[in-house]
């Protein structure tokens, strides 16, 4: 899921009019990033349970150690997730957290009720590998060790950035504690520092690192002075930085490829920005988009579907081919909604049918992608109350999970059908991974691997 502190991440293979980069989903059984294979949080096959509960299709149910919202990916027989668990211990005096950023010449930021205090103790920061099979550890790694600088929303983690692979190697961002490389048998590859971050209200962090050819792409949007960096995805040297004027975001960069560039997609408060990844030059850039944003953005039919929901609603589907400079009101933006768009949950891109969530309420839309017409509206998810989670979508059905354990299930149509409401003893923020027959949830506390028993 994402939201201040709960995000996710991005790689990169288009089911429309973009180029792909990674083998077909149905060549191998993987899940590499926190929206899937094609980066609009579906799977090309595969048939899940449409029920369950704890004594119905669960094949296994495993606890996680610390917290964290990191949703699980997937490669072949092992699951990745991160975590951060606090040791109670106090820090010694060379392990003092790093103070936050100092405040930026307009003043902005704050601290207000909704979010937690500054931690005192110690936390690991873990990136966790686990059998696909049985759900048992295989290697647990700890990234580093540190006092946080600054806490979280309540319901936030300090792991809320989601991991990615590529099959070879594993990257873990843990944001202010810096960037990560693992092979896949946990054997640590190189870390680079990044900026310690002030986030808007110590709201918190979540923006994942995303792949992008032979780069890492990581967003550093805060209070303070703003960043993108690349770094080399094997050797972690750092490719290019790029200043932003931009304040505290959380929506991980998706990533295309469009008139021969590959182009970093970023969407954010003040702007929309593609980079081009190769110089990290800016391709084009867009406003409309509302303060805070956290969903990152979806690909198809030519477009990129940007949208946020705090302090104001906007879904916009922007022209990628031929696109340059400032799109700002222009020809470019192919149709728009102001009106019952996501602050939290990204939007899931199933074949033709848009679906986003209002703020993060239960009520969902759902939109024709191609011309913007509504097929229905602020429909509630009976059971759910709030939704953090991203949907996801596989054999032609629409799985929301919700924040108190609730999943419901729909039918993919241009009318609303619920399929099955099923609840589960734990609450979900981050979202679902999907492979084959299965379905991997991440709680609280639990994660599951849901399959017909």
């Amino acid at each position: 899921m994402k939201h201040p502190g709960t995000l996710g991440i991005t790689v990169v293979i288009l089911l429309t009019a973009v180029c792909t980069h990674a083998p077909a989903a149905t060549e191998q059984d993987y899940w590499p990033a926190w929206r899937g294979p094609a980066m609009n949080g579906t799977a090309a096959r595969g048939n899940p349970p449409v029920t369950w509960s704890e004594t119905e299709n669960i094949k296994w149910k495993v606890e996680i150690p610390g917290k964290g919202h990191s949703s699980p990916v997937i490669w072949g027989d092992k699951i990745f997730l991160q975590t951060a668990i606090d040791t109670d211990q106090a820090p010694s005096t060379e392990a003092q957290p790093a103070p936050p950023a100092t405040a930026s010449p307009s003043g902005r930021g704050g601290r207000g009720g909704l979010s937690g205090p500054a931690p005192k103790t110690v936390h690991k920061f873990d990136l966790l590998c686990l059998d696909r099979n049985t759900g048992k550890v295989l290697w647990q790694r700890t990234a580093t060790e540190a006092v946080p600088h600054e806490g979280h929303q309540r319901t936030g983690t300090f792991a809320s950035y989601s991991p990615v692979t590529d099959g070879k190697y594993v990257w873990a961002g843990f944001g202010s504690r810096g960037l990560y490389c693992f092979d896949l048998d946990g054997n640590l590859q190189w870390s680079k520092p990044l900026p310690t971050m002030r986030t808007l209200m110590s709201f918190g962090e979540g923006s994942s690192p995303a792949l992008a050819g032979e780069a890492v792409i990581v967003v550093s949007d805060h209070e303070g002075d703003s960043a993108i960096f690349a770094f080399n995805k094997v050797t972690g040297a750092e490719l290019w930085r790029k200043e932003r004027d931009e304040r505290t975001s959380w929506a991980t960069p998706a990533i295309t490829e469009v008139d021969g560039r590959m182009q970093a997609i970023i969407s954010a408060t003040n702007l929309i920005r593609s980079y081009d990844v190769k110089s990290g030059e800016i391709i084009w850039q867009c406003k409309g988009q509302t303060r805070n944003v956290i969903p990152t953005p979806v690909f198809g039919f030519g477009m990129v579907f940007c949208t946020s929901g705090y302090q104001g609603s906007s879904l916009q589907a922007i022209k990628l081919a031929g696109s340059t400079g400032d799109l700002s009101g222009s020809d470019a933006i192919a149709w728009q909604v102001n009106r019952g768009t996501p602050y939290v949950p990204s939007p899931l891109l199933y074949g033709n049918r848009i679906y986003v969530f209002a703020v993060y309420t239960q009520r969902l839309s759902c939109y024709e992608a191609r011309t913007g017409q509504p097929r229905f509206t602020d429909q509630t998810l009976e059971g759910i109350n709030q939704v953090y989670s991203s949907p996801v979508g596989v054999a032609d059905r629409v799985y929301c999970p919700g924040r108190n354990g609730v999943t419901v299930v729909l039918k993919n149509a241009d009318t609303f059908e619920v399929l099955a409401t099923n609840t589960l003893d734990d609450g979900f923020d981050a979202s679902p991974a999907l492979i084959g027959d299965e379905m991997y949830l991440r709680g609280n506390r639990f994660l599951y691997c849901i399959a017909k028993r």
